[in-house]
């Protein structure tokens, strides 16, 4: 039995999947969906960083109730339909880089420096044996960083807002991360591997500069 989380800003998807105790009395096919406000999301991680313990919640007729370590959070729901994020997850990208997470870290923030203040592009260029990162802008110039890697598909270039990537980079605890692609048009998807407890898939839509 899984509960999932999954949040859009219309650049990117995250979606993570946790297994959760089978509430008793409940069939296991039934499904339930929820619109949170994200001030919501915010204030139970603030909750849950100051303890440990089970989450346990509530639904009723337009509020979730959540208890956490004994404090109680009370949430509206949202009325509306959410995207369908099934379908923007790609299934068919057929190419994969796998990074140090610490090391692709380093390699954007100090790239992201030149690139445009507005657009915060940046290029990830694959080739055989190695993803080149590099930014540009007319005030600043242009910043290059090679990170070696197992790649032999075909070259592919794509454009990421730095931002976005460091964004996953900064809450994935793994060692390591993939990069899941098909071409520079395509929404790539990244991950952490070796995540243990929980299944984490970030959709990322390329740029066109």
């Amino acid at each position: 039995d899984l509960m999932s989380l999954v949040a859009t800003d219309g650049h990117r998807l995250a979606l993570i999947s946790v297994p959760r105790e089978k509430v008793k009395g409940k069939k296991g096919d039934e499904e339930e969906r929820v619109i949170l406000p994200r001030k919501t999301l915010l204030e139970m991680g603030r909750l849950l960083a100051e303890g440990e313990g089970d989450i346990r919640y509530e639904r009723g007729e337009n509020h979730l109730f959540f208890d956490i370590g004994g404090r109680l959070l009370i949430s509206r729901m949202i009325d509306g339909q959410f995207p369908a994020f099934e379908r923007v997850i790609p299934k068919s990208n057929d190419k994969r880089v796998e990074f140090d997470r610490d090391r692709l870290t380093s390699a954007v923030k100090r790239v992201a420096l030149l690139s445009n203040e507005r657009s915060r592009a940046v290029k990830f260029q694959m080739d055989k044996g190695k993803v080149e990162i590099a930014s540009s802008s007319p005030e600043f110039g242009e910043a290059k960083e090679a990170i070696v890697v197992e790649y032999d598909a075909a070259p592919v270039t794509i454009c990421f807002n730095a931002q976005y990537v460091l964004d996953f980079l900064a809450v994935v605890e793994t060692d390591s991360v993939s990069l899941e692609f098909k071409d520079e048009m395509s929404q790539a998807v990244m991950k952490p591997i070796g995540a243990e407890g929980y299944d984490y898939t970030y959709v990322i839509m390329p740029m066109r500069v």
